[in-house]
């Protein structure tokens, strides 16, 4: 879909030749509407390529068996009467191991499907392959729109992009489209992955024919095309006999339907399409049991993250009777001592940690001594943001029907604060008494006595004792822990700037024409007061772009560490030379600021992670091709 390292004078098609104005920063894949029709009739075909993945919040579930494929291949561009608009979708049908449907079908788009909508109802392909008849539902049309984005499911189109199995596969593989799905269907989660269900997936395609426009399956595309004498294949044909029902398909057979073998980008008939395409399967079984709850904690892969718990004591508890706290993750332990809390108080203790490299999930169990907290087993999601890279750009691309899209609005918190008690022994000095008597025992005489004979002796008396009660106390300290608490606080800041890439030729400042290639260049400040145990800096930021809806793809910008964070464009794999760049799409309106929105995130601390949302725009005027000249030999 590019011409890539093209020389300053090439010959692009007889008699004229085309001089390039640059070499890498206007990669010749896009064009905007008045210069299109002349310049891609001179031109090499166009290879259609895209790459997808899963989207962000969506992660893998390892026991999601996807039973499916799929191909295409290019677009006519249709007519006034019968086009296909670029909007495609899918219906999902709950089935049980027999094909029997187990749920209401319901219809998923990323579009906002409304208006005047020919549809036949929601009724799936085991339905009609049972004798279900074809006819209109008088009703509106109804789809919902997921919240994590759909992958691109039908290639072709305006765009000209191709949609990725693999995305396709890992989006209803994941946990995210099972918890959907149950919600949806109103079928127990736990139920539904238990191995007893399956989902019956099947593309659908909005378009106008004969100027009305329709939703069909491309099962309903196939029946309607036998009810209308071939009508739809003579005007539709690259979409409801090629890229519908080549989107899905199964490697293995299953609920009745064989695996696919056929052509992958060539025409089908309709008995082709009714007997085998335009269907996946996906089966759930062997599901660990962390899968069966939702996650506490959501981290990136290969990252500084901080896991904390809240302990609480009714009791004191002090230097004397320490608690202490060991988180066991992935393998290794985290114990932090010396815990100390008044009565009645609570006290966060956390663990700071680096996650896997891949995504995966984690179960965290916390072993708590001399305290109390609420949960001591956590399950903590990985996941990976590298895989939604924006589609190779086509010099075919247009948008006509492209509005401004309002900047997203993601939940930030740009600051927060935490505390540490601390415990100091208080004297409190008091004498405590102890009498004891003190003995002094003395004779009393009482002197001689008349009465007594002669051998009673000279006198008698007796012993007395002439004691007295003394003080043998002594200075106690009756002393207490004085509790004090520190408090902590941490802030986050970030700011960004968007320019033409530097060897952009006709860029004046930051007004540029499309199809030029943008950098960007992202800072994240964290500023603490705490010891670095206690957090860590921003670490991840993600581009969202407007001709995207700032949705559906994005790009993971490179980080340079440290605080304050830089990021910046990784290298651009369709930019001749590598460039740290995204490509304006050339169809961008002119005089209309192009605004690239981008998500920091990932700077955590011991009450949670802080976020900043950031943008910065460049001034598009003209385009590409304005810098391109043609003269005749």
């Amino acid at each position: 879909g590019r011409i890539r390292d093209l020389h300053p004078l090439e010959t692009c098609a007889a008699g004229r030749t085309t001089e390039r104005a640059w070499t890498d920063s206007m990669p010749f894949s896009y064009g905007k509407e008045n210069h299109m029709k002349q310049l891609t009739k001179r031109i090499l075909p166009f290879i259609l390529s895209l790459v997808l993945a899963l989207p962000a919040g969506t992660t893998a579930l390892a026991s999601g068996d996807g039973n499916m494929d799929g191909g295409g291949g290019g677009m006519g561009s249709g007519t006034a009467t019968d086009v296909w608009h670029n909007q495609d979708g899918v219906r999902i049908t709950v089935v049980t191991g027999d094909g029997s449907p187990a749920s209401t079908p319901f219809d998923l788009s990323n579009f906002g499907i409304s208006g005047d909508i020919l549809h036949f109802g929601k009724v799936s392909k085991l339905q009609y392959s049972g004798g279900a008849p074809l006819s209109l539902d008088p009703h509106p049309y109804s789809c919902s729109r997921p919240g994590t984005a759909l992958p691109r499911i039908i290639s072709g189109g305006n765009s000209g992009t191709r949609a990725a199995m693999e995305a396709i596969r890992r989006y209803f593989c994941s946990e995210y489209a099972a918890q959907l799905v149950a919600e949806k269907t109103g079928i127990p989660f736990e139920e539904l992955v238990s191995g007893t269900y399956k989902l019956a997936i099947e593309p659908i395609a909005y378009f106008t024919h004969g100027g009305r426009n329709y939703a069909m399956t491309a099962t309903e595309a196939a029946l309607y095309n036998q009810m209308s004498g071939g009508n739809l294949r003579r005007t539709m044909t690259s979409l409801t006999h090629q890229n519908l029902p080549l989107a899905l398909f199964l490697e293995t057979p299953d609920l009745g339907y064989p695996a696919w073998t056929g052509t992958t980008s060539g025409k089908v008939s309709d008995a082709e399409i009714l007997s085998a395409l335009g269907i996946g399967i996906v089966s759930y079984r062997d599901v660990p049991e962390e899968m069966l709850q939702a996650p506490d904690y959501t981290y990136r892969v290969d990252t500084d993250v901080i896991t904390s718990v809240i302990l609480t004591s009714s009791t004191e508890v002090n230097p004397d009777r320490l608690a202490s706290v060991t988180f066991h993750i992935n393998g290794g332990s985290y114990t932090v001592n010396d815990i100390v809390m008044p009565a009645g108080g609570s006290q966060v203790v956390w663990a700071k940690w680096h996650t896997p490299p891949e995504p995966t999930t984690l179960t965290i169990q916390v072993s708590v001594s001399g305290a109390s907290t609420a949960r001591t087993s956590f399950v903590a999601r990985i996941v990976s943001l590298e895989e939604n890279l924006p589609p190779d750009p086509l010099a075919t691309d247009t948008n006509p029907h492209f509005s401004m899209p309002s900047l997203p609005s993601n939940p930030q918190k740009t600051s927060t604060s935490w505390s540490v008690w601390s415990a100091r022994w208080h004297f409190h000095w008091e004498w405590e008494a102890d009498w004891q008597w003190e003995s002094d025992m003395q004779w009393e005489d009482w002197g001689h006595n008349e009465d007594c004979p002669q051998d009673c002796g000279e006198s008698h008396g007796q012993w007395v004792d002439r004691g007295r009660w003394a003080d043998h106390g002594e200075w106690v300290d009756h002393g207490w822990y004085d509790f004090s608490s520190t408090a902590y606080h941490a802030s986050l800041s970030g700011s960004m700037e968007v320019h033409p890439d530097d060897i952009v030729p006709t860029a004046q400042g930051d007004t540029m024409k499309s199809g030029y290639g943008i950098r960007e260049d992202a800072t994240a400040r964290f500023s603490a007061n705490a010891p670095a145990s206690h957090y860590a800096p921003a670490q991840t930021a993600v581009a969202y772009f407007p001709e995207f809806g700032y949705d559906m793809y994005w790009r993971l910008l490179s980080c340079s560490g440290g605080n304050p964070a830089s990021f910046t464009f990784k290298p651009n794999g369709y930019s001749t030379y590598g460039r740290n760049v995204h490509f304006t799409p050339v169809w961008y309106p002119d005089g209309g600021a192009y605004t690239v929105y981008t998500y920091i995130i990932d700077a955590w601390t011991p009450s949670g992670m802080l976020s900043v949302n950031v943008d910065d725009s460049v001034h598009i005027q003209g385009s590409v091709f304005d810098d391109w000249n043609s003269s005749r030999e």
